[in-house]
């Protein structure tokens, strides 16, 4: 399985294994709706892939590392380590920058980090939008908190810096990732789900939908980026795909930390004739949700039509 190189909240790579079996066989086109770190579409055997979201940051990215010669992005990476003094455990080792795996290079890193990450936000504010700027994205990404991406209200990237490098784990994840959507027939598309053109799909054609959760608070769910309203038009969206003959599967989860989502259980409950909830065995606690109690589990399902 390929891993995507993006650690992207509510990354789908530990649910595969079930999720993968449940999807259809003979899949012509393949639409990643909430396309986020692209762990599914990576790994789905279909003729084409349509990768959508609305960072178009991350889209970005993903047709740097489409266009560009491998080389090239892995030359520039290292590039802009050197240039900026990044540590690279996996060439000098832990003592050559005086620290240890436990607490990691965050220390060694930081003002080095913080240069980088001022000089990529000017570049941004300048609209020098070429592959550079996005590969110093990526190493930006690397070096912070959590993997994570986090842009403030302004546009520029706000995380601090993390504990880790350019490992050799990355190294091989963004290697694998780059031969996988290079070998791929695939787009990436930047579109509210609302104004995706669902006529122009197939009969053999299906649509993954993996959307913010509405009852978990994940980073992206915290200034209200997910509403009710958002609910109800996503799922009035799968019902026009379903009177139109398309297959689709919709992750999320029923029930979670005490909240649950009455707006989709409504919705199941209603559709109980045309729609399957299947239960998955999985648990967000191992994964990089920032949120206090990671002991109680959520009740996540796969709906699907077919």
């Amino acid at each position: 399985m390929i891993q995507s190189p993006l650690n992207y909240t509510g990354g789908k790579f530990k649910l595969l294994p079930q999720i993968l079996p449940l999807f259809p066989k003979n899949i012509n086109t393949f639409v990643d709706l909430f396309c986020g770190g692209c762990n599914v579409g990576v790994n789905i055997d279909c003729k084409r892939v349509i990768y959508n979201d609305l960072d178009r940051n991350l889209l970005y990215l993903y047709n740097t590392f489409k266009n560009l010669d491998k080389q090239s992005v892995f030359d520039w990476i290292y590039e802009i380590i050197n240039k900026y003094g990044l540590s690279l455990v996996s060439e000098n080792g832990y003592d050559y920058y005086k620290c240890d795996s436990s607490k990691g290079v965050g220390k060694y890193n930081k003002d080095k980090f913080l240069k980088l990450r001022a000089d990529f936000n000017e570049k941004k504010q300048k609209g020098n939008y070429d592959y550079y700027y996005y590969v110093m994205l990526y190493v930006i990404i690397v070096y912070a908190f959590n993997n994570q991406i986090r842009f403030n209200s302004n546009g520029e990237f706000n995380l601090p810096v993390g504990k880790r490098d350019f490992n050799k784990k990355m190294q091989q994840k963004l290697s694998d990732f780059i031969d996988r959507i290079k070998e791929q027939d695939c787009k990436f598309t930047c579109l509210d789900f609302r104004e995706f053109d669902i006529d122009a799909l197939e009969k053999n054609d299906f649509v993954y939908v993996d959307p913010p959760y509405l009852i978990t608070c994940a980073t992206y769910n915290e200034q209200g980026g997910w509403s009710e309203t958002d609910e109800e038009d996503l799922l009035q969206f799968l019902d026009r795909l379903n009177k139109q003959n398309l297959r689709f599967a919709l992750s999320n989860v029923l029930r979670s930390k005490g909240k649950e989502n009455k707006i989709l259980l409504d919705w199941l409950d209603k559709n109980k004739d045309k729609y399957k909830a299947v239960n998955l065995n999985y648990s967000y606690s191992n994964s990089n949700y920032q949120t206090k109690d990671k002991t109680s589990g959520s009740e996540e399902v796969l709906i699907i039509n077919y």
